[in-house]
C-alpha cells in the first residue's frame, strides 16, 4: 500500500490526520501528457486504468522526483501551517479526554514521523504534479504510480477540491476520501500481475487485506502509534476498498464517482447506501456553552464512534454493534477556566440503539478512568465521578438518553467536575434531517 498526502477532516480520523492538508489528486493541466522521469510507467498504466474503469484520461499527469529531505520539508510546512496546527491541536485535546491517545503524546511530531515513514508518492495541488520519492523500490514505484494515476483520473471527473473543503463535516469528508482511496487501492491491485489473479479467488481479497495490515505493522513508527491513529490511517484504504468491492458487484464502475457516500455509515453498511431511500445522516447542532470557548467542533460518525468503543472495550464485535445505529452527531471541545471539556450529542435509529450505546459508552468511560464496573441496570442516564489525582482535577462524565419528538438522543459530556452541571443546556440541542 502506498501513502498519499491528502486532506482529511478533523475528527477524524486522526488517521486521516496524518494525511492532512494536501491534495489527493490532480491532473497535469498545461503539461505534456505523460511527461516526466517515469513516462514509461505512465504509458504502461494509463491504458490499463482507462480500460478497467471505463473512463478516458483527458490528459495524463506529469511525474517528478523529490528527495527525502524535500518531502520532509513539504510535510512539515503543511502540518505547521495555521490551519494544520489548529486541527491537530483540537484533535489531540479531544482524543486525550476520550482516552484515545496518551496525555504525553506530541501529535504533530508523530504525524510528521508517520508521513515521512510512509509516503512514497503524492500529488501537490499547487503544482499539479505527481511527486515520487527518490530511492523508492521498483515494486513500490509501480504501485505508487498506478495508485496516483487513479487519483489523477478521479480528479478529472469529480471535484476533489470540494471534498477538501468539507472540514465542518469530517465524517462526510472521510466517507468521500475512503471511496477515492479505496478505489485507487482496488484498481492498483487489479492491474498488478501478482495481485490481480489472487483477487479473483474466493478468499483472495481477505488475504490481500491481511497482507496490507501486516505490511503496515512492519513500519516501526506506525506499529508503535496508538490504536486509534493506526486504524484511522488504514480505514480510507481498507474500509474504502471494501466498499468499492461491494459497489462494483452491483453497479457500473464509471458511476462510482458521481454518487459518493455521505457518511461512514454508508461506507460500512450496505443497507445505508444501497437501500431506497438511503439512510442519510441527521444534522445535530449543539448550543453555545454557558461559559468557556468552543475551540474545536466536528462530527464523529459511525467509524469514529466505533473507534472510541473499541479503544476501551477491546472487542471489535461489541464496538461495531454499539456504533451501528448512530444517525448523526456533533461534538465540541470547550475550553473553560477549569479545564477542557468534550460535549457530544448523537441521534440514533431506534431507542434500543441509543440505550445500547449509552450502556457501552458507560463501560468504556469506566475502563478509560480505571473505575470498577457498574452493576447492570436498565437506566436512561449515567453520571460517573472521576476523583482528583496528583496530576489531574476531578471530572464528571454524564451520559444521558432521552426521546424527544420521536428522536432518540444520547448526550455525552466529559468535563471538569466544577462546571459539568452548568456548562451546556442540553435541552437546546437540535436535530434536523
Amino acid at each position: 500500500m502506498t501513502r498519499d498526502v491528502v486532506p482529511v477532516g478533523p475528527l477524524f480520523r486522526l488517521f486521516g490526520m496524518a494525511l492532512l492538508l494536501c491534495s489527493a489528486a490532480a491532473c497535469g493541466r498545461d503539461r505534456k501528457p505523460g511527461d516526466g522521469p517515469y513516462a514509461e510507467l505512465v504509458a504502461e498504466f494509463v491504458p490499463k486504468i482507462e480500460q478497467t474503469m471505463g473512463l478516458p484520461f483527458r490528459q495524463p499527469p506529469r511525474v517528478e522526483t523529490r528527495s527525502r529531505a524535500e518531502v520532509s520539508a513539504f510535510v512539515r510546512k503543511q502540518l505547521e501551517s495555521e490551519r494544520g496546527r489548529t486541527m491537530i491541536e483540537g484533535q489531540a485535546a479531544t482524543y486525550r479526554i476520550l482516552g484515545l491517545i496518551p496525555d504525553t503524546l506530541e501529535l504533530l511530531g508523530l504525524m510528521q514521523q508517520l508521513l515521512e515513514e510512509q509516503i512514497v508518492g503524492y500529488y501537490d495541488p499547487a503544482t499539479k504534479v505527481l511527486y515520487i520519492v527518490e530511492g523508492a523500490s521498483k515494486a513500490l514505484l509501480k504501485q505508487t504510480v498506478a495508485h496516483e494515476l487513479v487519483h489523477a483520473l478521479q480528479d478529472q471527473y469529480v471535484r476533489i477540491d470540494s471534498i477538501q473543503q468539507m472540514t465542518a463535516d469530517a465524517d462526510r469528508q472521510l466517507a468521500a476520501q475512503s471511496v477515492l482511496e479505496g478505489h485507487a487501492v482496488f484498481m492498483q491491485l487489479r492491474i498488478d500481475p501478482a495481485s490481480g489473479p489472487l483477487m479473483k479467488m474466493p478468499d483472495g481479497w481477505e488475504q490481500i487485506r491481511d497482507m496490507i495490515r501486516e505490511g503496515s505493522d512492519g513500519m516501526p513508527v506506525f506499529a508503535s502509534a496508538p490504536r486509534a491513529i493506526r486504524e484511522g490511517l488504514l480505514f480510507p484504504y481498507l474500509g474504502g476498498a471494501d466498499f468499492v468491492r461491494r459497489y462494483l458487484a452491483v453497479r457500473p464502475e464509471k458511476a462510482l464517482l458521481t454518487d459518493l457516500p455521505v457518511s461512514t455509515k454508508q461506507i460500512l453498511n450496505d443497507s445505508a447506501y444501497f437501500a431506497t431511500p438511503r439512510d442519510l445522516p441527521s444534522t445535530v447542532t449543539l448550543p453555545a456553552p454557558r461559559m468557556g470557548t468552543v475551540v474545536f467542533t466536528n462530527t464523529f460518525g459511525e467509524f469514529e464512534t466505533r473507534l472510541f468503543l473499541l479503544q476501551h472495550l477491546k472487542a471489535e464485535e461489541l464496538a461495531r454493534r454499539g456504533a451501528a445505529g448512530v444517525d448523526g452527531d456533533r461534538m465540541a471541545l470547550i475550553r473553560t477556566p477549569s479545564g477542557d471539556a468534550v460535549a457530544w450529542a448523537s441521534v440514533w435509529d431506534t431507542p434500543a440503539d441509543a440505550r445500547e450505546f449509552l450502556t457501552m459508552a458507560g463501560q468504556a468511560v469506566r475502563r478509560r478512568y480505571q473505575l470498577p464496573p457498574q452493576p447492570s441496570a436498565d437506566s436512561s442516564a449515567q453520571e460517573i465521578a472521576v476523583t482528583s489525582t496528583p496530576t489531574t482535577k476531578a471530572r464528571t462524565v454524564k451520559i444521558v438518553f432521552e426521546e424527544r419528538r420521536g428522536q432518540s438522543l444520547v448526550w455525552f459530556l466529559d468535563a471538569p467536575a466544577e462546571v459539568a452541571s452548568t456548562l451546556i443546556d442540553r435541552t437546546r440541542i437540535t436535530v434536523a434531517r
